[in-house]
């Protein structure tokens, strides 16, 4: 081999390890940005806030129930806690400051003359629904209207841009025409869908909770 050939083989080699080392300097640097990215990625997800949280709030009453008798944990609650399990949504249950009573006639007796005087009942602690996207919102129907407890938390929040989603346990009958009074309380929020009602008598069974989560699974919220 001459001369002249090992200096093009020479130079020949030193080309080749120029742009190899040039490939892995690139290839190199690649990488390092793609790592700073997806770190910076991650920081900006833990910074951002969680805005579509769910949460479920209710008001249930249990004791003496018509059609039922008496009960530990309320219809309306039954469903209220078969869509947190379902969901893995937050809760809060509105609780009386004072406690409505446990027998139904007395019962029956104090909400009538709440709903004749227009009656805002106070309740335990409260709930920043700021931090919601989406709410479930349920409550039975007393006597062809929500109860006034039911109300004065409606009448006490923001509720503009929500997505609502409601329900009502009853006896008979229905919503009651509730879901359209909540659409013209909850002022810049969105009903979600027909909302749900049920008997309580039914809410207390499987066939009941079957349904409960038949509707969820049509909403795409069941987990």
């Amino acid at each position: 081999m001459n001369k002249k050939i090992l200096i093009y083989v020479a130079l020949f080699v030193l080309l080749v390890a120029s742009v190899t080392a040039i490939w892995f300097s690139s290839h190199r640097q690649s990488e390092q940005n793609d790592s700073i990215e997806s770190t910076n990625e991650q920081k900006e997800a833990k910074a951002m806030p969680d805005t579509n949280k769910i949460l479920v709030v209710y008001f249930s009453r249990a004791g003496e129930n018509y059609n039922v008798g008496v009960v530990d944990t309320g219809n309306t609650e039954l469903l209220a806690k078969e869509i947190v399990a379902r969901t893995g949504a937050d809760e809060f249950k509105i609780v009386p400051l004072e406690a409505y009573p446990t027998d139904y006639n007395e019962m029956i007796e104090l909400a009538t003359q709440e709903r004749k005087n227009q009656a805002r009942p106070d309740y335990v602690g409260d709930v920043d629904l700021a931090d919601y996207e989406t709410i479930f919102f349920g409550y039975p129907v007393w006597w062809g209207d929500m109860p006034m407890i039911v109300y004065n938390f409606v009448e006490k929040h923001d509720w503009t841009g929500k997505t609502v989603i409601p329900f009502n346990t009853h006896e008979g009958s229905g919503n009651a025409g509730t879901y359209q009074t909540l659409q013209a309380k909850m002022t810049g929020a969105t009903l979600k869908g027909d909302g749900f009602n049920m008997s309580g008598s039914t809410a207390r069974t499987d066939e009941g909770l079957r349904k409960i989560d038949n509707w969820l699974e049509e909403l795409g919220y069941s987990q």
